[in-house]
Protein backbone atom coordinates (compact mmCIF):
# COMPACT_ATOMS: atom_id res chain seq x y z
CA UNK A 1 0.00 0.00 0.00
CA UNK A 2 2.52 2.62 1.19
CA UNK A 3 6.27 2.04 1.15
CA UNK A 4 7.37 3.91 4.27
CA UNK A 5 11.02 3.04 3.64
CA UNK A 6 11.00 5.17 0.48
CA UNK A 7 9.79 8.30 2.30
CA UNK A 8 11.34 10.96 4.50
CA UNK A 9 8.42 13.42 4.75
CA UNK A 10 4.70 12.77 5.24
CA UNK A 11 2.44 15.66 4.23
CA UNK A 12 -0.92 15.48 5.99
CA UNK A 13 -4.17 17.22 5.26
CA UNK A 14 -5.97 18.35 8.42
CA UNK A 15 -9.77 18.50 7.96
CA UNK A 16 -11.10 15.09 7.01
CA UNK A 17 -7.69 13.44 7.45
CA UNK A 18 -6.51 14.21 10.98
CA UNK A 19 -9.66 15.94 12.22
CA UNK A 20 -13.24 14.80 11.71
CA UNK A 21 -14.80 16.64 8.78
CA UNK A 22 -18.12 16.57 10.62
CA UNK A 23 -17.25 19.91 12.22
CA UNK A 24 -16.81 21.70 8.90
CA UNK A 25 -19.77 20.01 7.22
CA UNK A 26 -22.02 20.85 10.15
CA UNK A 27 -20.84 24.44 10.16
CA UNK A 28 -21.26 25.18 6.44
CA UNK A 29 -24.42 23.15 5.86
CA UNK A 30 -26.28 23.69 9.13
CA UNK A 31 -24.93 26.27 11.55
CA UNK A 32 -23.98 29.04 9.09
CA UNK A 33 -27.30 28.95 7.19
CA UNK A 34 -29.18 29.02 10.50
CA UNK A 35 -27.25 32.04 11.78
CA UNK A 36 -27.47 33.78 8.38
CA UNK A 37 -31.23 33.20 8.43
CA UNK A 38 -31.51 34.76 11.88
CA UNK A 39 -29.46 37.76 10.78
CA UNK A 40 -31.48 38.34 7.61
CA UNK A 41 -34.98 37.33 8.74
CA UNK A 42 -35.10 34.28 6.49
CA UNK A 43 -35.99 30.65 7.01
CA UNK A 44 -33.07 28.23 7.36
CA UNK A 45 -34.07 26.63 4.06
CA UNK A 46 -34.10 30.01 2.28
CA UNK A 47 -30.66 30.74 3.71
CA UNK A 48 -29.30 27.40 2.50
CA UNK A 49 -30.69 28.02 -0.99
CA UNK A 50 -28.78 31.31 -1.09
CA UNK A 51 -25.54 30.28 0.59
CA UNK A 52 -24.78 26.77 -0.71
CA UNK A 53 -24.69 27.66 -4.45
CA UNK A 54 -22.61 30.72 -3.59
CA UNK A 55 -20.08 28.55 -1.75
CA UNK A 56 -20.02 25.81 -4.39
CA UNK A 57 -19.19 28.37 -7.09
CA UNK A 58 -15.83 28.96 -5.35
CA UNK A 59 -14.93 25.29 -4.97
CA UNK A 60 -11.22 24.54 -5.45
CA UNK A 61 -10.13 28.17 -5.04
CA UNK A 62 -8.66 29.96 -2.03
CA UNK A 63 -11.98 31.84 -1.65
CA UNK A 64 -13.68 28.51 -0.94
CA UNK A 65 -11.58 28.19 2.22
CA UNK A 66 -11.15 31.88 3.14
CA UNK A 67 -13.05 33.06 6.21
CA UNK A 68 -12.17 36.68 5.45
CA UNK A 69 -13.81 36.33 2.04
CA UNK A 70 -16.99 34.77 3.44
CA UNK A 71 -17.16 37.19 6.35
CA UNK A 72 -17.18 40.06 3.88
CA UNK A 73 -19.50 38.35 1.41
CA UNK A 74 -22.08 37.28 4.00
CA UNK A 75 -21.59 40.18 6.43
CA UNK A 76 -21.00 37.78 9.32
CA UNK A 77 -17.96 36.97 11.50
CA UNK A 78 -17.28 33.46 10.21
CA UNK A 79 -14.49 32.67 12.68
CA UNK A 80 -16.67 33.73 15.63
CA UNK A 81 -19.52 31.59 14.31
CA UNK A 82 -17.16 28.62 13.98
CA UNK A 83 -16.17 29.07 17.62
CA UNK A 84 -19.84 28.72 18.59
CA UNK A 85 -19.74 25.06 17.51
CA UNK A 86 -16.08 24.47 18.39
CA UNK A 87 -17.04 21.59 20.69
CA UNK A 88 -17.54 19.53 17.52
CA UNK A 89 -13.84 19.77 16.59
CA UNK A 90 -12.43 16.27 17.12
CA UNK A 91 -9.69 13.89 16.02
CA UNK A 92 -10.41 11.09 13.60
CA UNK A 93 -9.78 7.57 14.95
CA UNK A 94 -6.18 6.41 15.56
CA UNK A 95 -4.65 9.77 14.53
CA UNK A 96 -2.48 10.23 17.61
CA UNK A 97 -1.11 6.68 17.34
CA UNK A 98 -0.39 7.26 13.65
CA UNK A 99 1.46 10.53 14.29
CA UNK A 100 3.49 8.94 17.09
CA UNK A 101 4.44 6.07 14.79
CA UNK A 102 5.58 8.51 12.11
CA UNK A 103 7.97 10.17 14.52
CA UNK A 104 9.19 6.82 15.81
CA UNK A 105 9.95 5.97 12.18
CA UNK A 106 11.96 9.20 11.89
CA UNK A 107 9.59 10.44 9.24
CA UNK A 108 8.76 14.14 9.24
CA UNK A 109 4.99 14.79 9.59
CA UNK A 110 3.93 18.20 8.22
CA UNK A 111 0.35 19.44 7.93
CA UNK A 112 -0.60 21.02 4.60
CA UNK A 113 -4.03 22.57 4.94
CA UNK A 114 -6.33 24.82 2.96
CA UNK A 115 -7.79 26.02 6.27
CA UNK A 116 -7.61 29.79 6.76
CA UNK A 117 -5.24 30.87 9.58
CA UNK A 118 -8.08 32.11 11.84
CA UNK A 119 -10.09 28.86 12.07
CA UNK A 120 -6.79 27.00 11.92
CA UNK A 121 -5.79 28.63 15.20
CA UNK A 122 -9.18 27.70 16.68
CA UNK A 123 -8.64 24.04 15.74
CA UNK A 124 -5.06 23.91 16.96
CA UNK A 125 -6.02 25.54 20.27
CA UNK A 126 -8.79 22.99 20.72
CA UNK A 127 -6.72 19.92 19.81
CA UNK A 128 -3.02 20.66 20.36
CA UNK A 129 -2.46 19.06 16.97
CA UNK A 130 0.47 21.34 16.14
CA UNK A 131 2.39 19.78 19.05
CA UNK A 132 2.25 16.37 17.37
CA UNK A 133 3.77 17.35 14.00
CA UNK A 134 6.90 19.07 12.74
CA UNK A 135 5.12 21.92 11.00
CA UNK A 136 1.81 23.40 9.84
CA UNK A 137 1.49 25.15 6.47
CA UNK A 138 -1.67 26.98 5.37
CA UNK A 139 -2.23 27.44 1.65
CA UNK A 140 -3.35 31.00 2.42
CA UNK A 141 0.24 31.81 3.36
CA UNK A 142 1.43 30.41 0.01
CA UNK A 143 -1.16 32.22 -2.11
CA UNK A 144 -2.67 29.14 -3.77
CA UNK A 145 -4.89 26.22 -2.80
CA UNK A 146 -3.49 22.68 -2.75
CA UNK A 147 -5.50 21.92 -5.88
CA UNK A 148 -3.30 24.43 -7.75
CA UNK A 149 0.18 23.50 -9.00
CA UNK A 150 1.37 26.93 -7.83
CA UNK A 151 0.90 25.68 -4.25
CA UNK A 152 3.48 22.92 -4.69
CA UNK A 153 5.97 25.22 -6.39
CA UNK A 154 5.71 27.78 -3.60
CA UNK A 155 5.88 25.03 -0.97
CA UNK A 156 9.18 23.85 -2.48
CA UNK A 157 10.51 27.40 -2.41
CA UNK A 158 9.62 28.06 1.23
CA UNK A 159 9.98 24.56 2.67
CA UNK A 160 12.51 22.61 0.58
CA UNK A 161 11.89 18.87 0.38
CA UNK A 162 12.42 15.90 -1.93
CA UNK A 163 9.08 15.50 -3.70
CA UNK A 164 9.82 11.94 -4.77
CA UNK A 165 10.42 10.98 -1.10
CA UNK A 166 7.23 12.62 0.17
CA UNK A 167 3.84 11.06 0.92
CA UNK A 168 0.59 13.07 0.70
CA UNK A 169 -2.38 11.95 2.80
CA UNK A 170 -5.69 13.68 2.06
CA UNK A 171 -9.42 13.05 1.80
CA UNK A 172 -9.69 15.20 -1.35
CA UNK A 173 -9.10 13.37 -4.62
CA UNK A 174 -8.47 16.64 -6.53
CA UNK A 175 -5.75 17.51 -4.02
CA UNK A 176 -4.18 14.07 -4.29
CA UNK A 177 -4.21 14.27 -8.09
CA UNK A 178 -2.60 17.71 -7.85
CA UNK A 179 0.08 16.29 -5.54
CA UNK A 180 0.70 13.43 -7.94
CA UNK A 181 1.07 15.84 -10.89
CA UNK A 182 3.52 17.87 -8.80
CA UNK A 183 5.76 14.82 -8.39
CA UNK A 184 4.88 13.76 -4.84
CA UNK A 185 6.11 10.18 -4.59
CA UNK A 186 3.14 8.45 -2.90
CA UNK A 187 -0.47 9.37 -2.15
CA UNK A 188 -2.94 7.95 0.35
CA UNK A 189 -6.68 8.72 0.24
CA UNK A 190 -8.96 8.85 3.30
CA UNK A 191 -12.33 7.22 2.59
CA UNK A 192 -14.38 8.35 5.61
CA UNK A 193 -13.44 11.96 6.39
CA UNK A 194 -16.80 12.66 8.10
CA UNK A 195 -17.60 10.15 10.83
CA UNK A 196 -21.33 10.67 10.29
CA UNK A 197 -21.27 10.10 6.53
CA UNK A 198 -20.92 6.83 4.56
CA UNK A 199 -17.52 5.54 3.46
CA UNK A 200 -16.57 6.80 -0.01
CA UNK A 201 -15.78 4.57 -2.95
CA UNK A 202 -12.15 3.52 -3.24
CA UNK A 203 -10.41 5.53 -6.00
CA UNK A 204 -8.86 3.55 -8.83
CA UNK A 205 -5.09 3.40 -8.93
CA UNK A 206 -4.49 4.97 -5.51
CA UNK A 207 -3.86 3.63 -2.02
CA UNK A 208 -6.80 4.35 0.29
CA UNK A 209 -7.94 3.59 3.86
CA UNK A 210 -10.98 4.26 6.02
CA UNK A 211 -8.86 4.73 9.14
CA UNK A 212 -5.17 4.88 10.02
CA UNK A 213 -5.47 1.57 11.87
CA UNK A 214 -5.15 -0.05 8.45
CA UNK A 215 -1.61 1.28 7.94
CA UNK A 216 -0.41 1.25 11.54
CA UNK A 217 0.94 -2.33 11.52
CA UNK A 218 3.16 -1.66 8.51
CA UNK A 219 4.24 1.71 9.86
CA UNK A 220 5.04 0.28 13.30
CA UNK A 221 7.06 -2.49 11.66
CA UNK A 222 8.99 0.17 9.76
CA UNK A 223 9.52 2.12 13.01
CA UNK A 224 10.94 -0.98 14.73
CA UNK A 225 13.23 -1.70 11.78
CA UNK A 226 14.38 1.93 11.74
CA UNK A 227 15.23 1.75 15.45
CA UNK A 228 17.33 -1.39 14.89
CA UNK A 229 19.21 -0.05 11.86
CA UNK A 230 19.71 3.47 13.26
CA UNK A 231 19.85 3.21 17.07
Amino acid sequence: MIDWAQADTVFLDMDGTLLDLHFDNHFWLEHLPRRYAEHNQLSAEQARELIIPMIMAERGTLNWYCTDYWSERLKLDITALKAEVGDRIAYRPHVKDFLAALRQSRLKPVILTNCHPDPLRLKLDRTGLDQLVDGVVSSHDLGAAKEDQAFWDELSNRHPHHREKAIMVDDSLPVLMSARRAGIGQCLAILQPDSRQPVRERPAGMAAVEHFSEVLPGLCHHAARTAILSP
